[in-house]
């Protein structure tokens, strides 16, 4: 079993370069894969399904092509794109994940989630994520024009940037209780997201020392996670990319190893 994730892609028309970084990592990479999981924030911004961005007519036509080959692809919400929905699923052939999954994976019962609800120290956040996450809410956003809800969406950006700015760098990361608790609960000795925009391979995060690994976001570098019968390895590559991803991709480290960082 060959499995991807990647997260944080925030795939924009102002990042033509991630967008091309990522049909390439679809066309090279994932068309091997027995399955590719989707972490959140694949997209900058998603106003609803009825709502889909033209520009990314690319990535969905690739995203159908590898479903119709039989490769599995599950995409799970993020705090850009927790909008997405049923009907672009359908189109693309995509299954939706709820926003904590369990996997058995070869370390056995893994943790999968966005990561966003584990930074429980931002209040603030946490009662904004509360809110856009209600059905009620959601319904009354996409009732909406496209307009509205693009000007909306322009808001909210523009008062997250805002707010992320004056923040403390510990509020923004993950809370190590809320981390050692779900890990506790779930009794998983692996837990796999990411959210921070902090790429890592983080070790003791529980009383029985499960492992936390940190999915890089796409800028300066794409990130990704290889995961096969051998265990998990991270990786980094350069933006922008060539044609083809050589197997001298830079950043690749083991579970068991370091923090990742690209070099």
């Amino acid at each position: 079993m060959l499995r991807y994730y990647v997260a944080d892609l925030h795939l924009d028309a102002k990042r033509p370069d991630i967008i091309r970084a990522f049909e390439v990592f679809l066309d090279t990479k994932a068309r091997y894969a027995n399955e590719l999981y989707l972490l959140g924030d694949i997209f900058e911004a998603w106003i609803g399904d009825d709502a889909q961005p033209h520009f990314l007519a690319p990535i969905f036509d690739r995203f159908r092509s590898l479903c119709t080959s039989g490769i599995r692809i599950w995409f799970q919400h993020g705090n850009r794109d927790f909008l997405v929905g049923s009907s672009f699923a359908q189109q693309t052939g995509l299954k939706i994940l709820n926003e904590v999954h369990y996997l058995d994976t070869v370390h056995g019962n893994t943790l999968l989630l966005h990561g966003d609800q584990l930074c429980t120290d931002d209040v603030n956040y946490q009662a904004f994520r509360s809110l856009v996450r209600n059905p009620d809410w959601q319904a009354e956003f996409l009732a909406k024009s496209v307009s509205e809800r693009l000007d909306i969406a322009r808001q909210l950006r523009d008062a997250s940037k805002k707010q992320g700015a004056i923040k403390a760098a510990e509020i923004t990361d993950v809370t190590p209780t809320a981390v050692s608790q779900m890990m506790t609960d779930a009794s998983a000795p692996l837990m796999i997201h990411g959210h921070t925009h902090r790429p890592c391979i983080h070790q003791e995060q529980s009383p029985t020392g499960g492992v936390r690994i940190v999915l890089g976001d796409w800028d300066r570098h794409g990130w990704y996670l290889e995961q096969d019968e051998r265990g998990s390895r991270l990786f980094a590559f350069p933006l922008p990319v060539a044609d083809t991803i050589t197997p001298e991709l830079r950043g690749q480290l083991v579970v068991q190893g370091q923090p990742a960082t690209p070099h």
